[in-house]
């Protein structure tokens, strides 16, 4: 099968050739680019160039060698505009703090400050107060909360929204249409469509890393209490946030039709370790009816599925994701509190496509022997590929620090299977 052909029999639930492998299509299905270069050495090839397409959480673009040395079958659709608001392009040579050397946007302005801590700022926008920062030593950016207090009677929702997200821009369709069209005609690869408009209080936004004076509720605590105790603010905001991303949606799908198999929706995260990030209610009075009609949507008017990540123990949820339309459900926190594989299958094969769930990446993936590692992917590939439903997937993007040996074992296992 090519690659496109095994990841659409999977989707639809049946058992393809061998199980599909993504790496890199999404912004939570990547590798960090310290590990990225050695993942590289490890497999022998030489040449090219490490660029970081996500400052964030300094993701490498994985490359083509790369590719199909392992055998991938995904490529993700990607607007070239970053988490910090500026374009990857012009690129320039960065060195990171383990002496990784990268390329990174001619956009990206930084200082290190007198601890040795770097700050980067928002848009490039050095009249503006830095929006992030990596501690030395580190391996990507934490967000800088610059909270303005809070008047109630000035909360602007639509002001929010506006600051937060915008409508797409000639350039940025022509773009998806030119970039969808070319992978479409010219390589076999899944494509996967990164919208993220159905991410609904997504925290990686919430703080607004790419505006240079974030207005409303930015601190995430403040966000998490808001949805208990501002709650028709955060409504407000969710719904002028649907009426512009479905405007977006409609023009997404001019842009890239059905060249397209897979559109991720939403990076929102509703699970913690142990359990619910927030009540199942919660989720089922301001989420659900906004995921069900963006969903119902893109089932009525396309045949792409519908991926939403989402970490931690989300067990309360799948139920109401399902009924909210969700067809892929990733990063399958496989560590978290109730989501062990045998049940996730079990219970909930037939109704939803596990895109990750690989490895457990806390503890197995960097912590374990490479034996480990094969012992433990075996068994969740044994699991998940069952009846197809699958794409194989670390949880989450693949970090820093863990060892190469344990990385091959987990590419070198999945290969044998």
């Amino acid at each position: 099968m090519t690659s496109r052909e095994r990841v659409k029999m999977a989707l639809e639930h049946k058992k393809p050739d061998r199980v599909p492998l993504d790496l890199g299509s999404t912004m939570v299905t990547g590798i960090q680019a310290s590990m990225y270069a050695k993942l590289k050495k490890a497999l022998g090839i030489t040449g090219g160039f490490i660029k970081l397409y996500d400052p964030y959480q300094m993701l490498a673009e994985v490359e083509e060698s790369v590719k199909q040395t392992l055998g991938v079958d995904t490529y993700g659709i990607q607007l070239p505009i970053n988490t910090f608001g500026y374009k990857n392009e012009n690129w320039k040579p960065f060195r990171l703090f383990d002496g990784t050397e990268v390329l990174i946007s001619g956009h990206f302005e930084y200082d290190i400050l007198d601890n040795g801590d770097i700050v980067q700022y928002p848009r490039g926008d050095r009249s503006a107060p830095p929006s992030a920062r990596m501690p030395e030593g580190g391996d990507y950016f934490d967000t800088i909360v610059r909270q303005e207090p809070i008047d109630e009677n000035k909360l602007n929702p639509k002001e929010w929204v506006e600051q937060t997200y915008s409508l797409y821009t000639d350039e940025e369709l022509r773009f998806l249409e030119d970039t969808s069209d070319w992978y479409f005609k010219n390589t076999h690869y899944a494509l996967v469509g990164n919208f993220w408009g159905a991410g609904f209080g997504d925290i990686a936004f919430v703080a607004g890393p790419h505006i240079p004076y974030p207005k409303g509720v930015r601190d995430p605590e403040e966000w998490y209490i808001s949805s208990i105790f501002r709650k028709e603010y955060i409504k407000e905001i969710y719904r002028y946030q649907y009426e512009l991303e479905m405007k977006n949606l409609e023009m997404y799908k001019e842009a890239v039709g059905e060249r397209i198999q897979v559109i991720v929706m939403s990076g929102t995260d509703f699970g913690s370790q142990n359990g619910p990030f927030i009540s199942p209610n919660t989720y089922r009075e301001i989420y659900k009816p906004l995921h069900k009609k963006m969903n119902d949507w893109v089932h009525t008017h396309t045949q792409w599925k519908t991926f939403y990540h989402t970490c931690g123990s989300v067990v309360a949820f799948l139920d109401d994701f399902y009924e909210a339309g969700v067809d892929i459900l990733n990063p399958v926190q496989i560590s978290a509190k109730g989501m062990e594989p045998e049940f996730l299958k079990q219970e909930y094969g037939d109704k939803f496509v596990f895109w990750g769930g690989g490895i457990d990446s806390q503890h197995i993936l960097p912590f374990g022997s490479p034996q480990d590692v094969e012992s433990e992917v075996k068994k969740n590939l044994e699991i998940f590929a069952e009846n197809g439903g699958y794409v194989f997937a670390n949880v989450h993007n693949i970090q820093n620090k863990i060892p190469t040996a344990n990385l091959l074992s987990m590419f070198n296992t999945f290969k044998d299977f």
